[in-house]
C-alpha cells in the first residue's frame, strides 16, 4: 500500500542556471530508474506549475516532488521511544542504545531500532516506511542516519558510498597507545572458524580506519581513541584495533578484557552537507549508558 508524499525544495543560488534534469543527475546523482519514474508520471513541478526538465532554474524557485511512499505495515511498534538527535522532512538521526539491533532479523521482533523508529513516527501520525543508511553492532551505541523518503534514501546512500558523510566514533582500547595519530589499513573478511567474527584478510574487502588518541588512562591501561572511517565494514573498528594488539575494552569476541558488559564503542558524531538544504549538519549523540562507560574515567 502506498501514499503520496510531496516534498518542496527551494532552489539555492548554487543551483541557479541548472536544469531540473542536471539537478537530479549531476547534483544529486539520483538513480536513473527513479528519475525516469518521476518524469514519466509528471511528479515534478516548479512554482506549482508542471516542470519542463530542460528549463534553467532560478534562485528562489520552489521545486515540488510527489513521491509514492510505501506504508509501513510490517514493522511492529515497540514501547521504547528513541532519542532523536536531528530531524527534518528528508532525514532522521537517532541515538541507538546498547543491546539493540539496528534492523529486524526475524518476523514479529519488537526490540530493534527499526521498531523504535516506527513507534516514534506513528506517535506523530506518520506510517511511512523509512530506511537506515548504515548500521551499528547490537552493543555499539550512537548516531544512526535514516532516510525519510525514496529520493533522500538514494542520495544519502550515494553520499555514504562517496565518503561524503563523516562518521566519528569514540573507543576505549586496551593498552597505552603511544602514537597520537595513526591509520589502520587492512582488508576485512569473514573468519571461517567462527560464524560471526571477522578478521584482517588479504582476500577481504578494503578497510581504512583513522585514529586519534584523545587520552591515556595509565592506571587502567586504557586509551580513549577517536576513530573515523573511510569504509564501513562489519566490525571494522573492533577488528582493526584487535589486529594491532589493542582490542576494545569489553569486546570479548576480539580479545578485550571483560571490564564492561559490552564493547566500549560509541558512534559519537555524524557530519555532512545536507543534500537539499546545503547546510552543514553536525550532530553529536550523547552517551545513553548510566553512567557512561566513557565517563567513568576522569581526565
Amino acid at each position: 500500500m502506498e501514499k503520496e508524499n510531496t516534498i518542496t525544495i527551494p532552489i539555492h543560488q548554487q543551483w541557479s542556471g541548472m536544469t531540473i534534469q542536471s539537478l537530479f543527475h549531476m547534483q544529486w546523482l539520483a538513480p536513473k530508474k527513479l528519475v525516469h519514474h518521476l518524469r514519466l508520471e509528471k511528479r515534478v513541478s516548479i512554482n506549482e506549475e508542471s516542470a519542463i526538465w530542460t528549463t534553467p532554474l532560478t534562485t528562489g524557485d520552489r521545486l515540488s516532488i510527489s513521491l509514492p511512499e510505501e506504508l509501513n505495515k510490517t514493522v511492529l511498534p515497540s514501547q521504547y521511544m528513541p532519542q532523536i538527535v536531528y530531524e527534518d522532512e528528508h532525514l532522521l538521526i537517532v541515538n541507538k542504545p546498547a543491546n539493540m539491533d539496528t534492523h529486524i532479523n526475524q518476523k514479529q521482533e519488537l526490540d530493534t531500532l527499526a521498531n523504535a523508529v516506527s513507534s516514534y513516527l506513528r506517535s506523530h501520525g506518520d506510517y511511512r516506511k523509512i530506511r537506515a543508511i548504515h548500521r551499528l553492532d547490537k552493543d555499539t551505541t550512537g548516531a544512526i542516519l535514516f532516510a525519510k523518503h525514496a529520493l533522500s534514501h538514494a542520495v544519502l546512500d550515494r553520499m555514504l558510498l562517496n565518503k561524503q558523510i563523516e562518521r566519528t566514533y569514540w573507543a576505549l582500547a586496551e593498552g597505552s597507545i603511544q602514537k597520537n595519530n595513526f591509520t589502520i589499513q587492512g582488508s576485512i573478511g569473514r573468519d571461517r572458524h567462527h560464524p560471526t567474527r571477522r578478521r584482517v584478510s588479504k582476500t577481504g574487502q578494503q578497510a581504512v580506519t583513522h585514529c586519534h588518541v584523545l587520552h591515556l588512562f595509565h592506571k587502567k591501561k586504557l586509551s580513549l581513541i577517536e576513530c573515523s572511517l573511510d569504509t564501513g565494514r562489519t566490525h571494522q573498528i573492533r577488528v582493526h584495533l584487535s589486529h594491532i594488539g589493542h582490542p576494545l575494552a569489553g569486546d570479548l569476541l576480539y580479545g578485550g578484557r571483560p571490564i564492561f558488559q559490552r564493547q566500549a564503542l560509541h558512534a559519537r558524531k555524524l557530519a555532512f552537507i545536507h543534500p537539499f538544504t546545503l547546510k552543514r549538519i553536525e550532530c553529536i549523540a550523547p552517551f545513553l549508558d548510566t553512567p557512561s562507560i566513557f565517563e567513568r574515567f576522569k581526565y
